[in-house]
């Protein structure tokens, strides 16, 4: 492999950790002196930065799992898009719409949603909450997800690289220090109104919002839903993990997989549907999926009916 000509990853999100840290402290400083929307609480907040640190040591000494299938991978390229800054803007677009797939299948496949749960489990919304990171991602399978993408020649240090600038966008966004950018850029960029929605627990917003950096994924496949300004927004999950022990918050919903999935008594096909059908799935349905939240929601408020984000 050539020279890698732009800032290594790794390096790249070792660079932004200070800035990360210093705005976190800043928007905190904000919402206590009454200048800046949101909410904080201490507690969850410095379990939100345990699991940012927790991400990162588990990505230090677990990434190469990541690595080494997609290095393996490359030998069977179809194209080698190369370094170009061309090739960068390039791979930033197909990795942000793979990520949108991604994304969209972490929130309805459970055993993807064991990982992804960690990000949503705080039940407040600022800068810290973007740090509230997985600790066993590298062991999902997510990676498999990723493969078209090397296979069409972007290689997997320049997937890296532009995960690591998605990421990094993504940061910004966790706040209720900012209301609506500027009608054109809430068109195509995802934005902390938009964002917002997708961190929601409203029946109306489950489910939708997948952008990484482009809104216009959703909107094209249908998964957008607009901030309702009449509808103050709830955070977190929908049943609420009651903890602020990052441990727990990591590990939680993995061990209730298999808890749910080896209770006695049922059908291989059962134990398979605990891992593989959305969240909230259950064998004699004491549970509801967000699909069947949105319609009891709807049964209960029929003047809602086909408002946005609820079905007709």
């Amino acid at each position: 492999m050539p020279d890698f000509p732009y800032i290594h990853p790794d390096y790249l999100l070792l660079y932004a950790i200070p800035f990360f840290a210093l705005f976190v402290a800043l928007e905190w400083l904000g919402v206590r002196k009454g200048k800046l929307g949101g909410r904080y609480e201490i507690k969850d907040a410095w379990a939100s930065m345990g699991m940012g640190v927790g991400n990162l040591v588990g990505n230090i000494l677990f990434g190469i799992i990541s690595y080494v299938y997609l290095m393996w991978l490359w030998q069977f390229r179809i194209f080698d898009w190369g370094y170009s800054i061309w090739a960068v803007v390039a791979a930033l677009i197909a990795q942000d719409f793979i990520y949108y797939w991604k994304h969209y299948a972490s929130h309805k496949i459970r055993w993807f949603w064991s990982a992804h749960v960690v990000h949503h489990s705080s039940e407040h919304y600022n800068l810290s909450t973007a740090l509230r990171q997985p600790w066993n991602n590298h062991f999902t399978g997510f990676v498999l997800m990723t493969s078209p993408l090397i296979l069409i020649g972007i290689h997997p240090v320049l997937y890296a690289f532009v995960a690591a600038l998605n990421l990094i966008y993504q940061y910004w966004i966790h706040t209720e220090a900012i209301d609506k950018c500027p009608t054109w850029f809430e068109a195509i960029f995802n934005t902390p109104s938009h964002h917002r929605v997708h961190h929601a627990t409203n029946p109306r917003y489950l489910d939708s919002n997948f952008a990484g950096i482009f809104i216009i994924w959703d909107k094209m496949f249908g998964t957008f839903v607009p901030e309702q300004d009449a509808e103050k927004i709830a955070y977190g999950v929908v049943k609420p993990i009651g903890t602020f022990n990052p441990v727990k918050i990591a590990f939680m919903e993995m061990i209730n997989i298999f808890k749910d999935a080896f209770q006695p008594g049922l059908k291989f096909s059962q134990r398979f549907k605990y891992f593989f059908q959305p969240p909230g799935y259950s064998h004699d349905g004491s549970r509801q999926n967000s699909g069947q939240i949105k319609l009891e929601y709807v049964a209960e408020n029929p003047e809602q009916a086909g408002t946005p984000g609820l079905p007709g």
